[in-house]
């Protein structure tokens, strides 16, 4: 046989095998690496959790460090004397206001009194902005009626309604509900019907063509498909919730009320006790960051997970 016979040429060009990593079917970029590997999650049931060592190295070091930070800033601000001490207390007279609330037994009961309003006015703007976000979302008429009215209240401050719900219910729980209903519903609504909107018409079809219509297309396809920005709303939703509780704490006091975070925060204003203000305030925010991280952090990872979306890198 020719030595110029293409099938026994020594040429490696012409083995036959595809040398462009499009043809041979290799991802070719991170994006689609990416994409492979949220169908592996999904075929395989979702991705292997981390070692410990691994969880905590990547998502409770940084948080500890940036803490660690603020307080050494704080505490070099404090020796540097940039401002007088009963301005700007040290981490040390902070954590005294700390360790004298709990000799005396208060300092939970500051915390369960705000947390314990704002989880059930929560649950009670969750149980109402839903299926009003529901309506809103697939009522064109109740849309261009109440769609306009609802982003308006979204964007109002909920400390203004803390005056007209005093005058209308009084000073006791039923105000503070009232406030916290004010400033969630409105936010979860419009959660909900972001969410919608965002739900694919194709689902909708196929859900009519197998039968899936009226509540029963609500529930099993519309609900599922508009999670994502459902929860949005709802994590939103609850950030409005404890901003208004607090609020509605500060200005409305009662000995009937009892003394929650809110109200912490305003008897160290009127005693001039700026350990006693700066302890309110890590107090909310603590209690915001640990609802965070208990309840919304992990619905929104495993709602991602479970669409192949959540794939570590």
């Amino acid at each position: 046989m020719e030595s110029g016979d293409p099938t026994v040429s020594g040429d490696p060009t012409d083995s036959g095998a595809p040398t462009d990593p499009a043809d041979s079917g290799a991802p070719t970029d991170s994006g689609e690496r990416q994409d492979l590997a949220g169908l592996d999650a999904l075929e395989s049931g979702g991705p292997v959790r981390p070692p410990l060592r691994e969880t905590l190295l990547r998502k409770v070091l940084p948080p500890v460090v940036s803490v660690v930070l603020v307080l050494v800033v704080w505490q070099i601000l404090v020796w540097a004397e940039v401002t007088d001490s009963y301005k700007l207390p040290s981490p040390s007279a902070v954590w005294g206001e700390v360790t004298d609330a709990w000799e005396q037994g208060t300092l939970l009961g500051y915390i369960w009194t705000s947390v314990s309003r704002g989880l059930l006015g929560f649950v009670l703007a969750l149980v109402i902005g839903t299926p009003l976000g529901l309506l809103v979302s697939r009522v064109r008429f109740v849309r261009a009626a109440i769609g306009p009215i609802l982003s308006g209240l979204q964007s109002l401050p909920s400390v203004a309604w803390v005056p007209p719900a005093v005058l209308w219910l009084g000073l006791n729980s039923s105000m503070m509900y009232a406030v916290i209903l004010l400033g969630a519903v409105p936010s979860i609504a419009n959660g909900l019907v972001s969410g919608v909107d965002q739900v694919p018409p194709l689902y909708l079809r196929a859900g009519r063509t197998l039968g899936a219509t009226g509540l029963r297309g609500t529930w099993h396809i519309v609900m599922p498909a508009a999670l994502p920005g459902y929860l949005a709303g709802l994590k939103q939703g609850w950030a409005f919730s404890w901003r208004s509780l607090m609020a509605a704490e500060i200005i409305a006091s009662s000995p009937d009320l009892g003394v929650g975070l809110g109200q912490l925060l305003e008897n160290g204003r009127t005693a001039s006790s700026m350990s006693m203000v700066f302890l309110a305030i890590l107090l909310i925010l603590i209690v915001g960051v640990a609802i965070d991280l208990l309840i919304f952090s992990p619905l929104e990872r495993r709602t991602l997970r479970s669409r192949g979306l959540l794939v570590r890198s």
